[in-house]
């Protein structure tokens, strides 16, 4: 049996991590925004109305809507970019077939532009043009930008988005469900601001951006959400 070539595991751990980071784009947008969307409504809730029930039902009902409202809109969104993708890669099949030498020609300008000696770009170019599969392939990564290798992630998307944004709303609900609402609202203050500075650390491991200004940063946008609460409880209250 054949071993696979160096090029192909390349291209595959590529994809593979391109996916992942897809995923986990969709993972911590969804975290953060639970945390941010739920501790901003409930905390203005529980100061202003000072009713334990309401406070739960509220939360309840805001991660409920937001969570499956997040999801769709992340499905939607992600799936109408794709298929602009394959609106243009058909677009580029035909570009292909009916002028090939137009598009021989911007291959080739292509290649110069990124560097590459004439000579060479001109053999790169007339080898890439003699197959049409691999002309398209050339023309996807150079001109469009699109990743041959791409599988649609719309709905693994979506799913991710729906259940961490869950979680993510779960966090300063969490205390309400256990303490009375004196005690809650601090606590549950205190446990998603320092959940916001955990999951901004955390994407560090990827973006090797420094741990404390990734945290801060995640800290902050929760914090304008946290004093928007605040305030419209107060007013209400008043």
């Amino acid at each position: 049996m054949d071993e696979p070539s160096p090029r192909a595991n390349t291209d595959f751990v590529h994809h593979q991590k391109s996916v992942f980071m897809n995923v986990l784009a969709e993972v911590v947008f969804g975290v953060e925004d639970g945390m941010v969307s739920t501790l901003g409504s409930i905390v203005g809730i529980a100061i202003g109305s000072q009713n334990h029930f309401i406070v739960i039902l509220a939360g309840t009902v805001i991660i409920s809507v937001e969570s499956i409202s997040m999801g769709i809109g992340s499905y939607l969104s992600n799936l109408s970019a794709e298929e602009m993708d394959r609106r243009k890669i058909e677009e580029e099949k035909i570009e292909i077939e009916k002028v090939p030498e137009e598009e021989k020609g911007e291959l080739y300008d292509m290649y110069i532009e990124e560097g590459w000696p004439e000579s060479l770009a001109k053999e790169m170019t007339e080898a890439a043009s003699s197959n049409k599969e691999l002309m398209l392939r050339e023309m996807m990564v150079r001109e469009l930008k699109i990743n041959p290798e791409q599988e649609s992630t719309s709905l693994k998307g979506g799913i991710y988005m729906f259940c961490s944004y869950i979680l993510g709303g779960l966090i300063p609900l969490s205390a309400y469900i256990f303490l009375p609402i004196n005690t809650a609202i601090p606590v549950s203050v205190g446990i998603t601001l320092l959940g916001l500075f955990a999951l901004g650390m955390s994407t560090t491991k990827f973006t090797r951006q420094p741990l404390l200004k990734s945290g801060l940063r995640v800290l902050i946008m929760g914090g304008l959400a946290l004093i928007a609460g605040l305030v419209a409880g107060l007013l209400v209250r008043q």
